[in-house]
């Protein structure tokens, strides 16, 4: 769901671009040596990931591994995402420079939310079957936040926005419960043979 150039308003991308700086300068403080590896491979998931666009109707969306990306990096999610949506620009003209502050928000600070609100309950889960439940409706709610943050900022820009924004959130309700089964069964597998490595 990348916003393209020339789409939003000026004021619209200076307030993205500095929620990222804040989420770029929380996460790179916390990165530490055993995290880059995971950073990295997390970074260039979500870049495959985002590259096979799924077609919903008239519209097109794709996977994004944003609620696995928040559950195992927490803020450090911030540099993965900007990092992929960095190389798509440049090498692919996903999105574009000047909105990738925008781009970068609305995807890694649904991942952060997702961490913040889901990732205590998901690790102290006892019972696999409450920790996957958790984790459906974690990957699920990171795709719906960040639809509607990207419907949020189009609609802020210009009012005329809000038939496509609707069209926007419609088309990502299937791909929502495809990313919570994903997640779902990511978070089972890390739970029984990887636990260290949920944030």
């Amino acid at each position: 769901m990348h916003i393209s150039e020339g789409v939003l308003s000026g004021e619209v991308l200076i307030s993205c671009w500095a929620g990222t700086c804040a989420g770029l300068a929380l996460g790179l403080k916390k990165t530490d040596t055993k995290k880059i590896v995971r950073v990295a491979f997390l970074s260039s998931v979500f870049f495959l990931a985002s590259l096979v666009n799924i077609r919903i109707g008239a519209s097109s969306t794709h996977l994004s591994f944003l609620a696995p990306m928040g559950l195992i990096l927490g803020p450090v999610v911030f540099p993965a995402v900007f990092t992929a949506l960095l190389l798509q620009g440049v090498l692919f003209h996903f999105g574009g420079v000047l909105v990738l502050g925008a781009n970068t928000f609305t995807m890694a600070f649904s991942a952060l939310m997702t961490y913040i609100i889901f990732g205590r309950a998901i690790r102290e889960s006892k019972k696999i079957f409450q920790a996957m439940t958790f984790a459906f409706i974690a990957g699920a709610f990171a795709v719906i936040l960040s639809a509607s943050l990207v419907g949020a900022l189009l609609g802020l820009t210009d009012k005329n926005f809000l038939t496509a924004v609707k069209i926007l959130l419609a088309a990502h309700v299937p791909l929502a419960l495809i990313e919570g089964a994903v997640t779902s069964f990511l978070i089972s597998w890390l739970k029984k043979n990887s636990p260290e490595f949920l944030c």
